[in-house]
C-alpha cells in the first residue's frame, strides 16, 4: 500500500474523537440527535418561508439559502462521523476524502460570503428603507448568491488541488472526524510551507475580506441607528441585526482561527473542537436564533400548524 516518494495511500483512517467505550454510545446518541434537529430546524425554516408569501423578501431568501447550506454542510461530515462511532471501521477512500474536502470547502466558503451579502441586505433595509425593494430586487439577490457559490467553487478547487497534489505515502491516520485540509496536510510526505502560504492568502479572500466587509457595513448601520430619535425605533433596528451578528460570530471566528494559522501551530484536539463548532453547532443554532428572535417566522409557524391567523 505504500511506496517511497509516491502518492500511494489508497485510503485514510479517520481517528475522530477519543471517547471511551462506555461514553461512545452516549456521544453517538447526542450527535445523532443534534444532526436530526439540524435537519428538522433548517428544513422547517425552508418550508415555512416557502409557504408564507409574507416571507418572500430578500432577507428571508438569504436565510433559506443559509439553511440549505447548513444542511449540505453538516450532511457532508456528520453521517460519516456517526457511522464511524457506531462501528470499528473508520476508513475513507482517497477519492472520497478528496470529494468530502472539496464539497465541505465549497459550502463553507459560500456561506462565509453569504454572511457578507446578508449584511449588505441589512444595511439597505435600515439605511435606505424606502428604496429597499427597488435596490434588493430578486434578480440582484440571485446574482449575489450565484457570486457566493461561484467564489466557493473556485476557492475550494484551489484549496483542494494544492492539498492533494502533495504525495501521501504513509502514515494514513487523520486525527480528525472528517477530511479537513489542515488535518490532511499533516500526513503529506513533503514540505507544506507553500500550502500554508496559499491557505493564508486564500484565508483573506474567503474569511477576512467578508468579515471586514461585514464590520464596515455594521459600523455604518450602528451610526444610522444612533441617529434614530426614538428608543423603540433604535431597538427595532438593532434587533433585525442581532441574529445575523450572532451567527456570523459563531461561524467565521472559529473558521478564521482554523484556516489562517500555520500548520505547525495546529493542535489536533483543538482543531476538532473548532470544526465541531462551525460545522455542527452553528448549523444547529442558526434556525433557533432566527426563529426565537423573529416574530415573522414564529407567526408563520403558528399559522401553518393552525394556531395563528393570517396577518391582516
Amino acid at each position: 500500500m505504500q511506496e517511497t516518494n509516491q502518492s500511494s495511500v489508497a485510503e485514510f483512517i479517520l481517528l475522530g474523537f477519543s471517547f471511551s467505550p462506555r461514553t461512545t454510545p452516549l456521544f453517538f446518541s447526542a450527535f445523532l440527535t443534534t444532526y436530526l434537529l439540524i435537519i428538522l430546524g433548517n428544513g422547517l425554516i425552508i418550508i415555512l418561508i416557502s409557504l408564507d408569501s409574507h416571507l418572500h423578501t430578500p432577507m428571508y431568501f438569504f436565510i433559506v439559502t443559509l439553511s440549505m447550506l447548513d444542511l449540505g454542510y453538516t450532511t457532508t461530515t456528520m453521517p460519516q462521523m456517526l457511522a464511524h462511532l457506531a462501528s470499528q471501521k473508520k476508513t475513507i477512500s482517497f477519492a472520497s476524502c478528496v470529494a468530502q474536502m472539496y464539497i465541505f470547502l465549497v459550502l463553507g466558503i459560500t456561506e462565509s460570503w453569504l454572511f457578507a451579502i446578508m449584511s449588505v441586505d441589512r444595511y439597505v433595509a435600515i439605511c435606505h428603507p424606502l428604496r429597499y425593494k427597488v435596490i434588493m430586487s430578486p434578480q440582484l439577490c440571485r446574482v449575489m448568491v450565484f457570486f457566493c457559490g461561484l467564489w466557493g467553487v473556485i476557492s475550494a478547487l484551489v484549496y483542494t488541488v494544492f492539498a492533494m497534489r502533495l504525495p501521501y505515502c504513509g502514515p494514513n491516520k487523520i486525527n480528525h472526524f472528517f477530511c479537513e485540509v489542515p488535518a490532511v496536510l499533516k500526513l503529506a510526505c513533503a514540505d507544506t510551507s507553500v500550502n500554508d502560504q496559499v491557505d493564508f492568502v486564500l484565508g483573506f479572500s474567503v474569511i477576512l475580506v467578508p468579515l471586514s466587509l461585514i464590520l464596515v457595513i455594521y459600523i455604518n448601520i450602528f451610526i444610522a441607528i444612533l441617529r434614530i430619535r426614538s428608543a423603540q425605533g433604535r431597538l427595532k433596528a438593532f434587533s433585525t441585526c442581532a441574529s445575523h451578528i450572532t451567527v456570523v460570530t459563531m461561524f467565521c471566528v472559529p473558521a478564521m482561527v482554523m484556516y489562517m494559522k500555520p500548520g505547525s501551530e495546529a493542535s489536533p484536539e483543538e482543531d476538532k473542537k473548532l470544526a465541531l463548532f462551525y460545522n455542527v453547532i452553528s448549523a444547529f443554532l442558526n434556525p433557533i436564533i432566527y426563529s426565537l428572535w423573529n416574530k415573522d417566522v414564529k407567526r408563520a409557524f403558528l399559522k401553518v400548524i393552525g394556531w395563528g391567523r393570517a396577518p391582516e
